[in-house]
């Protein structure tokens, strides 16, 4: 969310029509209280921006700290991790901090939406990922999957609740997608997690859909998902 959106937003309920019959304090805290959930939105937008940066070269340390104190991180069907310490010790299962010669773990963040509560304490963020990977004496991967998350202001600044990367789809870096899919890696029994995965399907070849935390923003309507049939996932 930019200046200029919340700039035309201003602007548009100064140009409301005055029959709508409310008092200049009535639109002065409309004004305000729209302007406010503007900027919470493009604090979320920054601080998941940041996180994929932080998140790409390894730097733990900072990942963590993007996190509430009772944060929730889940990556695939690898389990939950709850608190930042935690989470901290969990990232160096992606690789060293700050990674190192060989490694490449970009997961990039797009088609962001993001719906802030009304009371502008916690928010919802969904977004599409795109993955490179590469360690030492591997191949590297291609992925895509997508992010349902959860916002806290905690003291004032907007925190990580929980992440929840689902990813949908891995494939070998060269035999690409019609030969190549890859299954997502359990829970580690060098770190187990705190908790057992909140859901469990499978990726591509399989179709799994991650639930919509929002409406459809024309209709008002809860989306309704068919998820694949799946036997191990115990869905029928």
């Amino acid at each position: 969310m930019s200046k200029l959106s919340i700039l035309a937003a201003l602007a548009a309920l100064i140009a409301a029509p005055a029959a709508a019959q409310t008092s200049p304090e009535q639109r002065l805290a409309a004004m305000r209280e729209r302007v406010e959930r503007l900027e919470d939105a493009n604090a979320i937008e920054l601080l998941q921006a940041t996180y994929g940066y932080y998140f790409d070269k390894g730097m733990w340390r900072e990942v963590a700290q993007l996190f509430a104190h009772n944060g929730r991180f889940e990556y695939g069907q690898s389990g939950v991790y709850i608190g930042p310490q935690r989470i901290e010790r969990a990232l160096l299962l992606f690789g060293p901090e700050r990674l190192g010669r060989g490694y490449l773990n970009n997961h990039m963040q797009l088609q962001a939406v993001v719906t802030v509560a009304p009371d502008g304490r916690s928010a919802t963020g969904r977004f599409q990922g795109m993955v490179m990977l590469a360690e030492p004496g591997a191949n590297g991967q291609w992925g895509v999957g997508i992010y349902e998350n959860t916002y806290v202001k905690e003291g004032g600044v907007w925190k990580i609740a929980s992440l929840h990367f689902y990813p949908t789809g891995i494939t070998d870096y060269d035999l690409g997608w019609t030969r190549s899919a890859i299954p997502m890696d359990g829970p580690s029994a060098l770190f187990p997690p705190d908790e057992p995965p909140t859901v469990v399907y499978r990726a591509y070849p399989s179709n799994y859909i991650p639930p919509f935390s929002y409406p459809h923003p024309v209709t008002g309507e809860v989306i309704e998902l068919v998820q694949p049939r799946d036997d191990i996932a115990g869905r029928p």
